[in-house]
């Protein structure tokens, strides 16, 4: 390709990663030509930096600029505001940009170091709820260092995540677990892209296709892997489908979780992070039960664990943009016209962004302790009918006169708003910056009992056939053992 029919390129942010982005750009001479740095910084205003020169302020000279139709912005200002990006992104629109990227969040770049293969498509997530929490990635990753660490669920959003983080941490092995052999094919050919642009260091990368719910392949291959540190990302997530599915999200939530525990106590794994969710606390749905017993399961686990063996539980709420989630949801119904669906006007959620909840959770596995449960703060919670709106914004319509919102009542397993705690729990902060400890005031839950009553409706038994995948057996041993779990009168059996 000619230079000439090279894209243009505008930087905005002359800090370290624009500068970071600038260098990979001029060096490789295949990506585009740099025009200018956009910035607000008056230090910086009027020089040349990496060669180039420095305009500003932003607001005052975006649409001053002799641009083409193919001129390109990149937003490198890892540190920046929601409420910045967000102007700045309407900005960048209005001025007629034909394709913005942003860098990743402060939370996904460890210091100093940020290369063009991370930048990507800006989408809502990057501009809706409150500005993530800036965690130090280099310091919060130094104890996985020459570690084997473990992903389940890596396919998934979560799991891909703490993937990507994980490049940085200088880990041995890498092993990313899952079920679904085209997610596990994607993170691991992404890991690879980014290795190869330069991001994290030298790691091996080993994918896994397995299945928790197979008690002795889980046994054999942790034992054969020989893994340090295991991150449980994987489960069954969607409420409404699991409120369909009981049987399978209870086989492979509460059972995968317990073949997982079990493998990691035989095997001599030294850490283990369960991924927990805000679903769990006095559970409404099948899902949240799920995971309330996983906590609990975790929990026995630290109890029969050998000596320098710490099991842990990480929960938070919602978070934007992941599989399932209501925000690929609403993109997709304003990409087709409308009505973008709302539960109730009153619904709200707490949210943060993957990225954010997986830079908290590597920070939690090397700090907590073993039998714990931590929370993240998620700050306030967010009525879902605004962040439809936001999206709807986004998209370049106004709510309600171009694209109507539609209110369509609580599904199956819904409540209006999600709690953080139960009324027998209580938060003690610790001295890391949005991790706080649960402390447990309830008497002594029986794990086995639970267990051995879901047992018969998850795998066949002689004794009592006509338990075998029934969902009312299930569902009433559920609430046998979690009794906030809602009562369905119509339920079928099978």
């Amino acid at each position: 390709m000619a230079a000439s029919d090279l894209p243009r390129i505008y930087i905005v942010g002359a800090g370290f990663a624009g500068r970071s982005i600038a260098r990979e750009i001029r060096a490789k001479g295949v990506f585009g030509t740099i025009v200018a740095f956009l910035d607000d910084d008056p230090l910086k205003i009027g020089r040349r930096m990496e060669g180039v020169p420095v305009l500003g302020p932003i607001r005052d000279v975006v649409n001053l600029l002799h641009r083409t139709p193919a001129d390109e912005a990149i937003i490198a200002i890892p540190s920046a505001s929601r409420e910045f990006l967000r102007e700045l992104y309407f900005m960048l629109k209005r001025a007629g940009f034909a394709r913005i990227r942003i860098l990743p969040d402060i939370a996904q770049i460890v210091e100093g170091d940020a290369h063009l293969v991370q930048a990507r498509e800006i989408d809502p997530q990057d501009l809706l709820g409150r500005t993530p929490v800036a965690v130090g990635l280099r310091e919060s990753l130094a104890w996985l260092r020459g570690k084997r660490v473990i992903i389940t669920g890596a396919g998934g959003s979560i799991g891909s995540e703490l993937s990507r983080q994980l490049l940085s941490a200088g880990v041995e092995r890498l092993y990313l677990f899952g079920h679904g052999e085209n997610s596990i094919y994607q993170i691991d050919r992404e890991l690879r892209l980014l290795q190869a642009g330069g991001v994290g260091e030298s790691t091996a990368i080993v994918p896994v296709i397995g299945d928790l719910k197979d008690r002795d392949y889980v046994a054999s291959v942790l034992q054969r892997l020989r893994a340090e540190v295991v991150f449980h990302a994987a489960a069954y997530k969607h409420v409404p489908m699991m409120e369909a599915n009981t049987v399978a999200a209870v086989e492979n939530n509460v059972f995968g979780t317990l073949n997982l525990a079990d493998a990691a106590l035989g095997s001599g794994v030294k850490r283990l992070v369960l991924i927990s969710t805000d679903k769990a606390v006095d559970p409404l749905c099948v899902y949240g039960a799920t995971k309330f017993l996983s906590e609990r399961i975790v929990a026995d686990a630290q109890a029969r664990a050998a000596a320098g063996q710490s099991f842990m539980t990480v929960r938070f709420g919602n978070v934007l943009g992941s599989r399932g989630s209501i925000l690929p949801l609403f993109m997709k119904q304003v990409a087709q016209g409308g009505p973008v669906t709302v539960t109730d006007p009153a619904a709200r959620r707490y949210f943060m962004t993957i990225p954010e909840a997986c830079s908290l959770v590597l920070k939690t596995g090397g700090v907590g302790e073993g039998g714990e449960s931590y929370i993240l703060d998620m700050g306030e919670p967010v009525l879902i009918r605004d962040l439809a709106e936001q999206v709807i914004r986004f998209s370049g319509f106004e709510p309600d006169k171009d694209i109507p919102i539609e209110y369509i009542g609580l599904r199956p397993g819904e409540r209006l708003e999600e709690r953080l705690v139960s009324g027998d729990e209580e938060l003690v902060p610790t001295p890391y910056r949005k991790i706080n400890r649960l402390a447990r005031k309830a008497p002594a839950f029986d794990l086995r009992a639970a267990l051995d009553a879901l047992r018969p409706a998850c795998f066949r038994d002689p004794a009592r056939p006509d338990a075998y995948r029934n969902r009312r057996v299930l569902r009433a041993a559920l609430r046998a053992a979690v009794p906030s779990v809602e009562e369905v009168q119509d339920e079928p059996e099978y």
